[in-house]
């Protein structure tokens, strides 16, 4: 890892004997993570307004729920980061900051000197993801949120349900101790009145420890002999447990709505007939059909079939590994103790195979289902297929957003030309001045690597350019929608 780039960490040992990691974010990436979190409160603010006047109908009522939820930084445990902060608009619900797309790829979480291992998806068009199950006549898992697949839905039905609750206790994220912590601070804030109409007046009666305040002001994780640090009866725990899963049922439901799930983009006005394409956009598209072999995966719909441009299986295209990823300096203790990554710069991201093992991992929203462990080994290093929708949505032509699960590649381009020549282009030298053009690093892991429609396309320049100008079709926005 360099100190030239967006952040730069620094390792001292204490008198103690343990190790501190220090991470100082750049002028840059300060100043636009302050636009960011001004424009969170903005919209916090706006959508607060409408507690005056709310909706009477009960599925915009929880629509309203969840969007002042994932705006609502009281959330995290330093109350400085709302769900939003790795999932802006602007950028097509994801990582909103231009300059740590361009470098760590990965964000910051309330403790800003823990950094998660992979890039923030896209929440918009999460809530259409099946449930996640095993396909045993073409053998692949399929459904789920996150890259790792591991919000699988089993539980309450909706992944997009159960992926919103693994950020709150997320120690790198949001870092609360306790799911009941998230119950508590949502109690005090100013929607508790529409969360009780909705979901009942039962929602937040909880006999609260006194000490709950301290305990929920403190980063998770919990002490291993202390799991469960807010010390509820367990009939009340089985309330708090209710009432965090209205919240991610909440969360679900705004990015269900048409404010995120808009289908609005040019390729829904051409099928529309209410536009035509480009001709560089067409023969984009007719490549994304045929000789480039994208729709295999990102699927465009078909008979009963939405075209969401993914089929929510899992594949490892090779990715290498993004050096610039602040994790792999997370192996010492930090100020509380707490250590992210115990394999420090020798980790290998398993994916879906890590999923289903269970190894070190950040937070857990579902159970694994113990029939699908054997699965492990054929899904290590394998990653769910994102949708492409608002794949290229930016605030400015000059945004730099990342692709990848670890926000390797910095622009569609780069992707593009990666599953183009990742097997036709030499291996990087280090330092190479040519990586990404005219060679490639190694495959962060080659494990059940796709070599089938990967690698290898025979595409010219020209016909690379056609498929951006065709994925850029795909961004929300060209047509408007009713959203009252």
């Amino acid at each position: 890892m360099t100190a030239s780039v967006a952040i730069m960490v620094t390792l001292s040992a204490n008198t103690a004997g343990v190790e501190e990691t220090s991470t100082t974010l750049t002028p840059e990436a300060l100043r636009e993570i302050a636009q960011v979190e001004a424009e969170i409160d903005r919209i916090e603010a706006q959508t607060l307004d409408r507690l005056a006047t709310p909706p009477d109908n009960q599925v915009q009522q929880i629509e309203l729920l969840g969007k002042l939820m994932l705006y609502d930084k009281h959330l995290s445990v330093n109350r400085n980061e709302a769900c939003a902060f790795c999932h802006m608009p602007e950028t097509g619900f994801t990582g909103p900051v231009s300059e740590l797309n361009r470098t760590t790829g990965s964000y910051p979480g309330s403790v800003r000197t823990r950094f998660s291992d992979r890039k923030p998806q896209s929440h918009a068009y999460a809530p259409l993801a099946p449930v996640l199950h095993y396909n045993r006549g073409q053998g692949d898992l399929v459904g789920g949120n996150f890259w790792d697949m591991r919000a699988t839905g089993r539980r309450l039905g909706n992944p997009a349900a159960e992926q919103a609750q693994g950020p709150p206790t997320n120690p790198v994220e949001m870092g609360l101790p306790d799911i009941a912590c998230a119950v508590y601070r949502a109690s005090q804030r100013p929607y508790r009145a529409l969360f009780e109409k909705v979901w009942g007046p039962q929602a937040f009666a909880l006999a609260w420890p006194s000490d709950v305040e301290q305990v929920c002001n403190q980063p998770g994780p919990p002490a291993a002999a202390d799991p469960l640090p807010v010390h509820l009866n367990k009939l009340d725990r089985g309330r708090a447990g209710t009432t965090f899963d209205q919240m991610a049922q909440s969360i679900a439901g705004y990015e269900a709505s048409a404010e995120v799930t808009t289908l609005t983009s040019k390729f829904d006005a051409v099928l529309a007939q209410k536009a035509q394409f480009t001709a560089q956009e067409q023969a984009g598209y007719d490549l994304f059909r045929g000789k480039a072999q994208c729709n295999a995966c990102h699927r465009d719909g078909g008979p009963g079939e939405d075209p969401l441009f993914t089929d929510f299986t899992a594949a490892n295209i090779g990715t290498p590994r993004n050096p610039q990823l602040p994790y792999y300096a997370e192996q010492r203790p930090d100020a509380r103790g707490y250590v992210a990554n115990p394999a420090g710069p020798s980790f290998v991201d398993g994916g879906v195979g890590r999923f289903l093992t269970e190894e070190n991992l950040l937070s857990q929203p579902s159970p694994v289902d113990a029939r699908w462990r054997p699965l492990a080994h054929e899904n290590l290093g394998r990653f769910r297929t994102p949708t492409l929708r608002n794949v290229d949505r930016r605030p400015y032509p000059s945004f730099v957003k990342a692709y990848g699960h670890n926000g390797y590649f910095k622009s569609l381009k780069s992707i593009v030309h990666f599953y183009n020549t990742r097997d036709v282009l030499p291996r990087c030298q280090p330092d190479d001045p040519g990586e990404g053009t005219t060679c490639w690093p190694a495959p962060e892991s080659t494990a059940n690597m796709n070599t089938k429609r990967v690698g290898r396309l025979g595409l010219s320049d020209a016909e690379e350019d056609a498929l951006v100008s065709f994925m850029q079709t795909l961004t929300d926005g060209y047509m408007s929608v009713d959203q009252r």
